[in-house]
């Protein structure tokens, strides 16, 4: 196994772990956001999780782009 290899094979596994995590926070947060508590904090603490993930995704998606551009640079020359 070559060190691009096992960069690529680990980049895949935390890309893969990111996007599960915002799948999550997503769903956590809608479910607070939109559940029948008349607590407005904790409506509002679904809200912040939902924009946080949201934030979260795009640099995901920036950071995994430019990773793969990169490694597909490299191989290449």
């Amino acid at each position: 196994m070559s060190l691009v290899t096992f960069i690529e094979n680990l980049t895949s596994t935390v890309t893969e772990i990111g996007w599960s995590l915002f799948i999550l926070a997503w769903a956590v947060g809608w479910a607070l956001r939109g559940s029948p508590i008349p607590i407005f904090r904790i409506k509002r603490g679904g809200q912040d999780i939902v924009e946080d993930a949201i934030i979260a995704a795009f640099f995901l998606a920036i950071g995994s782009t430019i990773f793969y551009l990169i490694s597909y640079i490299a191989s290449q020359v």
